[in-house]
Order: structure tokens, then C-alpha cells, then sequence
């Protein structure tokens, strides 16, 4: 199968790294518009660099485009590549409406393309260990979820994170991990009260999901956490609590301000070894998917599901006031 990757910033690279250890599929070229860093991502994957998108398709001929440009710019290259015949992979989150999304998904329906979202939170082991034991009634019946996301800014290296009009923010860029998983899990909230603060550098964001069921998630995004990309999860039910903590292999720990920022922040990936990460599980999955024809464990629905659930949420903020999702 040949796969294409548009856009070589920290997605780009991430992704085009598990797909040249993929059997069975060929990386035909990888394209930005900043030149610099499609050669440069060219050279380290061995294969060819592209700076205009038609032409990369026309040359390369992909069977796959995999997108992993700024959220904003979603909508245009899923469209274009929909029309083009091309089964299409697209980083999260889906859109930033969800006019944007229907029409996304209309049109690859129409075109007879296969669209795939990237939440690669489902993928990590920790997390799917959670929702296992929480369908298989470990700790009874599930009732209170907290998460909390933290990390460096990513604006400090990519200034376009730091304008929520096209990059969601902090609730619809980080905390939409969380609001997937937690729906995951108690199905689609039926309100949400959150707050958003930013200032200098952080964006911080915290949010109240109500379900139908009766269960209630807890949720903490942070840009511009002093200290190394942080996650944990605690799932309390009628017959016990289950608790994760992607830091909690010493004792103390402490951060410092610190002005010499690394100029990319990191992805968070799993302390311990594994032979793939999550995110070659995420993209091996949709390539079985298109190759069996099968549903992929993010659904178009769940996608779009944490979509307006996100967007209630900066509503929320916004006014202050609980918001129902319709």
C-alpha cells in the first residue's frame, strides 16, 4: 500500500517514522510547503520530498494521504484528497466546527473514500487496560473519572497553536484526548461546565462532563507545564477505583521554570518498552481496516462526538455556564 504524508512538522515526523518500519507498505513521498522541512523529513525516511500537493499525488500516486497539517487546514486537504479518490487519514481533531466535519465526511462518503481520525489515546496500552477492566465490571459499576493532560506549550515552537480561532485551544487540541477516552466509556455527554485560562504562555483548561448514565468526568488540560508531558487517569466505580499515572516511578519529583525550551515539545509515549508504540498501532489498525473493510475502533460518529463535546466546552468557558449537548 502507498501512503503519502502531508505535512512534516511534529505529526509528519512521527507518523512517517512508523510507516517505513510497516511491512507491507511503501512511504511514496512526504509534502510541505515549507521546503526545509520536507527535504529534511525526506532524507531521514529515504524517500521523496514535495513541496505542492497535486503534484505529489500526481507523481507518487498514493493510495493513502496521511494528514498531519494544523488543524485549520484540515477541512481543504481532506476534500481535495477525497475528490482525488484517495482513502484518507487525518490527525485530530477532526475539524473546528462541526459544519466542517459533516461536510468531511459527506464528501468522502460520496467520493467512495475511507476517512480515519487519529486519537491515538484508544492505542496506548494503559488506556485500553482502563476501558477493559471498566466494560468488565473490575470496579462495579463506573461513576467519576478524572484525567489530566499536561505539558510544554506547543506554541512556544509553532505560533499557530497559540491562535484558538484554528487551533481549538487547549480543550480542542490536548483535552479532546480525554474527552474520546471518557466517552469512551460512559457514552456521549449530555452537558459540560468548563473554565479556560490563559496568559504568558499557558493555556489551561478544565472541564465537568455530565452522561445520561449518571457518571461524571473531571478533566485537566495544561499548556505550558514546567515539567515533562505528563498523564494520568483515575476511574472510580461502586466496587473500586482504578489509577494510572504516567509519572509515578519515583517518589518526588520537582519542577523549575526552565526559559530554554526544547524547540518541539514532546509526545507522550509509554515508559515502558513495547516493540510498537501507540502510534504505529493507530496507524497499523486503519490499514487493516481499509485492507478487511472492517470499522475502526474510532468511529466517524466518535470522532465527531468529541468533537462537539469540545466545542460545548469552549462555549462553556466562554459564558461561564453549563452547556447542553444536543
Amino acid at each position: 500500500m502507498k501512503i503519502a504524508v502531508i505535512g512534516c512538522g511534529t505529526m509528519g515526523r512521527t507518523h512517517g517514522a512508523e510507516w517505513i518500519r510497516m511491512p507491507g507498505i511503501e512511504l511514496v513521498g512526504v509534502c510541505d510547503m515549507q521546503e526545509e522541512a520536507a527535504q529534511a523529513l525526506a532524507g531521514r525516511l529515504e524517500t521523496k520530498a514535495f513541496f505542492d500537493f497535486d503534484q505529489m499525488v500526481s507523481e507518487a500516486c498514493p493510495e493513502v494521504l496521511d494528514i498531519c497539517l494544523p488543524t485549520h487546514m484540515h477541512k481543504e486537504f481532506v476534500l481535495r484528497a477525497a475528490r482525488l479518490g484517495k482513502h484518507i487519514i487525518c490527525e485530530k481533531p477532526f475539524a473546528l466546527s462541526l459544519e466542517e466535519a459533516d461536510e468531511m465526511a459527506a464528501v468522502c462518503e460520496q467520493q467512495g473514500v475511507r476517512l480515519f481520525i487519529g486519537h491515538v489515546v484508544r492505542f496506548f496500552p494503559s488506556y485500553i487496560d482502563i476501558r477493559r477492566k471498566a466494560a468488565d465490571g473490575v470496579v462495579g459499576k463506573p461513576g467519576v473519572l478524572h484525567t489530566r493532560r499536561m505539558g510544554g506549550n506547543p506554541g512556544v515552537a509553532k505560533t499557530w497553536y497559540t491562535n484558538s480561532e484554528i487551533s481549538g485551544g487547549v480543550i480542542l487540541d490536548l483535552m479532546i484526548h480525554d474527552i474520546d477516552f471518557a466517552q469512551s466509556i460512559f457514552g456521549k455527554a449530555v452537558s459540560v461546565y468548563a473554565m479556560n485560562r490563559r496568559h504568558e504562555g499557558l493555556d489551561y483548561a478544565l472541564a465537568t462532563l455530565r452522561f445520561e448514565n449518571g457518571g461524571i468526568a473531571h478533566l485537566e488540560g495544561y499548556w505550558g507545564f514546567p515539567g515533562p508531558f505528563t498523564t494520568s487517569v483515575e476511574l472510580s466505580g461502586s466496587g473500586g477505583v482504578i489509577r494510572f499515572n504516567s509519572e509515578e516511578a519515583v517518589s518526588l519529583k520537582m519542577f523549575k521554570v526552565n526559559n530554554d525550551l526544547p524547540e518541539t515539545p514532546a509526545l507522550p509515549l509509554p515508559k515502558s518498552p513495547s516493540m510498537y508504540n501507540p502510534y504505529y498501532l493507530e496507524l497499523a489498525h486503519f490499514v487493516e481496516c481499509l485492507r478487511t473493510g472492517a470499522e475502526p475502533d474510532i468511529t466517524i460518529a466518535d470522532a465527531r462526538s468529541a468533537l462537539q463535546t469540545g466545542l460545548a466546552a469552549i462555549e462553556s468557558a466562554a459564558t461561564s455556564r453549563p452547556v447542553r449537548i444536543q
